[in-house]
């Protein structure tokens, strides 16, 4: 009687199957001898990622507080009402930027040390800072970020800048501060680093994600062992810590104040319990995965030994330096077999994807000059990479064009600013800036509402593209109801001329609205023109036009201004001369 003979796939399949079986049983005995191991493995990898969240979130808190200090110190505003000491003015134009420098408050005084405002907590003023180090160097005209704890703010990171009049004397300073010492601080901590999160003031916890249902007097402390370790000895110290029963993976981090002495401690956990559980479903998830894969690498291994090894191989070579960016790959497989066709496929896909790139470094190029109207040609490609080259598209112009007025945006601007000053100083020609600001644009929004204020911006949006007639000249956002147009070649009468062109156009176009009072807006324009050196500055040059928009909106709104030389001498007659 003979035998059947196997078949070619049978003997490919059977063997397959019997390593598949193998393999399963040798890896779920091994990942059961591992679950332990690999639990802590994941549970201390999660608690290192937390741990460098925190350090990342304390370090963005300093920057955060520099900023708001520095720019508030500075503003022409705020200086004017410490000069008044005017507390309610303060207080409203410091309070507006919590959100934007993402700081929780401001504390104003005087160059006595003594507080003239704070924009959050206590109404009790008149009293001293100066045990606040970051406001004694600020007093002392030196720029310090600390972490600290003060009068009624038990732990912050806060900056200290010193205030200077308009004269160039010292006035007072601005201390800015992100808070850690509240519930809504740790809880808003939590969020961030998916953590349990306390603080404790020395060893006495002042605010917690855990504690937050036991009574605060209780005086909840670090554990004498640990504050000897985190307090005394100024070191990071990772536990394993029992807390109301649950077990947590635990890190403590001090802080160091101005003297270099601990005066706070972070505190995280990680339950682990829940961590034991993800941990369960990842294995599970990763035995599924990583036998599925093993699967088809078998089968495919299977096929590639028993008939095309080779030409594979030579086909994966071609296919590593693509992977390894040189885009210029030759594959050089072309046989009429199935690997013939694949190696054609992946020819066309390597082309596909080489033009791809070389259209979006284009692209790319086209929009750090400011052409924010570039688009690459998405009709080259078909199906699953015209989508792509359409998404990377709609990603481009998200980055360089407003999303609310559809015309360019800061970024685009800047980008476009720097290429026009550049050429302007190779050609030795004048380069002018139009400084745009809606008149009473709050008051619009408070009137009318933000939607109705959306509408006259895009209207203005509309109107600013519509006045600008070279291809040279450039319009963008600048922010808010700010807008900005530069005008390459253009001396100071044209830009004036251009702006008072502007301002007319925008005064008498209508805003689409329901409400005949809203029909209108106004705005006021600074403009300023310099022929660019190598040694004069862009910075200078837009100085000068927000100064030439300060003072129409001083003067009257609704106006032209011409900033000049930038000398603060009376421009008026000139724009009158122009016009």
């Amino acid at each position: 009687m003979l035998l059947r003979q196997k078949s070619f796939k049978e003997k490919i399949i059977f063997p397959t199957v019997i390593v598949l079986v193998a393999l399963v049983v040798v890896i779920n005995v091994f990942l059961s001898a591992r679950f332990s191991e690999l639990r802590d493995s994941l549970i201390n990898e999660r608690l290192i990622a937390i741990t460098n969240g925190l350090k990342h979130y304390l370090e963005s808190s300093e920057e955060n507080t520099k900023a708001a200090a520095i720019s508030m110190a500075i503003n022409p505003n705020a200086v004017k009402a410490i000069r008044e000491r005017d507390k309610d003015a303060i207080i409203s134009i410091f309070t507006p930027t919590h959100d934007l420098y993402r700081i929780n408050y401001y504390l104003i005084c005087d160059k006595e040390g003594v507080v003239l405002a704070r924009t959050q907590g206590s109404e009790i003023y008149s009293y001293s800072l100066l045990q606040q180090q970051s406001v004694r160097d600020a007093l002392d005209n030196k720029v310090s970020t600390f972490f600290e704890s003060g009068v009624s703010i038990k732990a912050s990171a806060q900056t200290g800048a010193p205030i200077y009049d308009t004269d160039g004397s010292l006035i007072g300073a601005v201390l800015a501060g992100v808070r850690f010492d509240t519930e809504s601080a740790v809880e808003e901590l939590k969020d961030i680093l998916q953590s349990e999160v306390t603080v404790y003031l020395g060893n006495t916890k002042i605010a917690s994600t855990i504690f937050e249902n036991v009574d605060s007097t209780a005086g909840i402390t670090i554990d004498p062992d640990v504050a000897k370790i985190v307090i005394e000895n100024k070191r990071e110290y990772y536990t394993d810590m029992d807390i109301l029963g649950n077990k947590y993976k635990a890190f403590y981090l001090p802080l160091l104040n101005s003297k270099k002495e601990v005066f706070a401690t972070f505190f995280l956990g990680i339950p682990v319990e829940e961590l034991t559980a993800a941990s369960n479903r990842s294995i599970r998830n990763g035995i599924i995965l990583g036998l599925s894969g093993l699967a088809a690498s078998v089968v495919l291994l299977s096929f590639i030994i028993s008939s095309i090894s080779n030409p594979i191989i030579k086909l994966s070579h071609d296919m590593d330096h693509f992977a390894n960016g040189n885009l210029n790959v030759e594959i050089s497989v072309t046989s009429d077999d199935e690997v013939g066709h694949l190696s054609k496929s992946l020819k066309k896909v390597v082309n596909i994807l080489h033009r791809l790139l070389l259209e979006i470094n284009v692209m790319i190029h086209e929009q750090d000059k400011g052409n924010t109207d570039y688009r690459l040609n998405t009709e080259d490609f078909q199906g699953g990479f015209k989508l792509l080259a359409n998404n990377i598209l709609d990603l481009a112009h998200l980055g360089m064009k407003d999303q609310l007025t559809g015309i360019p945006n800061r970024r685009s601007f800047d980008n476009r600013l720097d290429l026009e000053w550049g050429r302007a100083i190779r050609e030795k020609k004048p380069l002018s800036i139009l400084m745009l600001d809606v008149d009473k644009f709050k008051n619009y929004n408070d009137s009318y509402g933000h939607q109705q204020g959306d509408v006259a911006l895009q209207t203005l949006a509309n109107v600013l593209k519509q006045s600008i007639k070279r291809s040279i000249d450039f319009a963008a956002r600048w922010g808010g109801e700010e807008f900005v147009i530069m005008l390459p070649t253009t001396d100071a009468k044209g830009a004036v001329c251009v702006a008072e062109k502007v301002r007319k156009e925008i005064e008498n176009t209508p805003i689409p609205s329901a409400d005949p009072r809203a029909a209108r807006v106004t705005v006021s324009i600074g403009v300023s023109t310099q022929i660019p050196t190598r040694e004069s500055s862009i910075d200078n040059l837009m100085a000068i036009a927000d100064s030439a928009l300060y003072k129409a909106k001083e003067t009257g709104r609704n106006k032209v201004v011409w900033g000049g030389d930038g000398s603060g001498e009376e421009q008026e007659d000139s724009v009158k001369s122009w016009l």
